[in-house]
């Protein structure tokens, strides 16, 4: 499917759940591999999206589901968050909606929702952001990375966050989204080029197919998981426990008042 074809699918998805949910989409992204532009050829779209419901929805005693699941199937994985519990997620310095927030791959944005999140930037919390990386890059290399033949989708899986973990502890802030940008950081030994091949026949793969393991970027990955296990263990806690900012933000937005 053509690049226009498909954001015009999305598009119209997103209308549709705005009109039989009766929400209104305040933000829409992609979040996946297509966002961090290292997508195989039969990757699907990650579509995310944070909708805001009617003021009385935000006032009845029966809450109502702050998720909605709209579509997966082989090309199109759409979900979102109210912005209620987008709020609550911001003030545990959520790691994946930062991550959406600063997505490069925008389908819909509004003056609303840039006005939240330059209110709630100052919610990024660096060891939340660590514990949260680490913890993917972990997982992702117990359960894919211990055989030898690997998916290198799942390399891109442990050295994302790896690189993401390495970005907070020497810049202290949030960390692209971009892959390549990450890939910015100084690298040693080669490392870079060897991701560089691994990321060429990824390109030229399906996601499931197997190749062998690289032993370089293995050997990265498995010296960075060690370090990063114990910094994110140690590091200073510093997410901002204030919910003036953001119950302010709940009563304008929400239930204006």
């Amino acid at each position: 499917m053509e690049q226009g074809d498909i954001k015009k699918q999305i598009l119209d998805k997103l209308e549709e759940i705005e009109t039989r949910e009766n929400v209104r989409v305040l933000y829409a992204v992609e979040s996946g591999s297509r966002a961090w532009g290292v997508e195989s050829p039969d990757s699907d779209y990650d579509v995310r999206f944070i909708y805001l419901r009617p003021k009385d929805d935000y006032l009845r005693l029966d809450e109502i589901r702050d998720v909605i699941e709209w579509q997966l199937d082989d090309i199109l994985d759409i979900n979102g968050w109210d912005i209620k519990k987008t709020l609550i997620q911001f003030h545990k310095g959520n790691a994946t909606l930062f991550e959406w927030a600063n997505s490069p791959v925008v389908y819909k944005t509004t003056a609303l929702w840039q006005g939240i999140y330059e209110e709630c930037r100052r919610y990024f919390s660096r060891k939340a952001s660590l514990c949260h990386y680490y913890g993917t890059a972990k997982s992702t290399y117990e359960q894919y990375l211990t055989q030898e033949q690997v998916r290198y989708k799942k390399y891109v899986y442990a050295l994302r966050p790896l690189l993401a973990c390495r970005y907070i502890d020497e810049n202290g802030s949030v960390p692209p989204v971009s892959f390549e940008e990450l890939l910015e950081q100084k690298l040693e030994g080669g490392l870079y080029n060897e991701i560089m091949r691994m990321l060429e026949i990824k390109a030229q793969s399906g996601e499931k197919a197997l190749n062998p393991r690289m032993p370089q970027i293995h050997q990265y990955i498995e010296d960075e998981i060690e370090r990063y296990a114990v910094l994110s263990r140690t590091v200073q806690e510093d997410r901002n426990p204030d919910w003036n900012i953001l119950n302010r933000i709940y009563r304008k937005v929400c239930v204006g008042e």
